[in-house]
């Protein structure tokens, strides 16, 4: 009869003890999709009447203009499991098309594992021309076609080179891709803990980036209306 009862009560305590921890699960996935979602929630009321959607990933993407020009900001999680450490990726699009013949990608330290960039599919690579950082690749679809390189080169320099991922320049608009944020070392070698994205994204982080689009897109224009 005792051990019956010791019995019973093991495997009640082991019921228990399941329970909360499924509940602990259920608790923290919920937090972390509320966190996903509210990604934009500091850097949205900056843009006239923004609309917004959120991703398969649980992110939201969040499209509105500032001072009249248009904008698209992306979230992307890289959590390939060969990289050094999982990275989340913004994507800062200017979709107001300019008055070019081709596309310029340079992207950065290349992997051929990047989630958001089309870089590969551009047909030609071009030999990288003074000013742009060394541990770039540039691929375009028309290397005759392409904007002054010193002009792009000046404003790549304006950019941190351990934050930017790729710069394009095509006929439909301009883009940056950025590393926001690397996965906590020591939680991910331990327990393989990628999470990324708990606080929402600050302003001090987009603003700089926005203002960089703009300043090229200016620039791009100007240069190009001499030809």
């Amino acid at each position: 009869m005792m051990r019956e009862l010791l019995l019973a009560a093991v495997f009640s305590g082991l019921a228990l003890l399941l329970i909360a921890v499924v509940w602990a699960i259920y608790q923290r996935s919920k937090a972390r999709r509320v966190a996903r979602a509210r990604y934009f929630a500091e850097v949205a009321p900056l843009f006239e009447a923004p609309l917004s959607a959120v991703a398969a990933t649980g992110f939201p993407r969040l499209s509105g203009k500032m001072h009249g020009t248009l904008f698209d900001l992306q979230v992307v999680p890289d959590t390939l499991t060969f990289r050094k450490l999982p990275a989340l990726w913004l994507l800062v699009t200017l979709p107001e098309p300019l008055p070019l013949r081709a596309t310029l990608d340079m992207l950065m330290r290349p992997m051929g594992t990047e989630p958001f960039t089309n870089h590969s599919k551009l047909p030609q690579q071009i030999v990288t021309p003074a000013g742009f950082p060394p541990d770039c690749v540039i691929r375009t679809d028309d290397p005759l076609a392409l904007p002054d390189a010193a002009l792009v080169a000046r404003h790549v320099a304006g950019l941190n080179p351990d934050r930017l991922k790729e710069l394009v320049i095509s006929p439909k608009g301009l883009r940056i891709v950025w590393l926001i944020e690397e996965a906590d070392r020591t939680r991910y070698l331990l327990f393989r803990d990628a999470e990324m994205g708990a606080t929402p994204l600050p302003r001090a982080t987009l603003l700089p980036l926005i203002g960089a689009l703009r300043d090229l897109q200016a620039d791009l224009t100007a240069e190009l209306s001499k030809e």
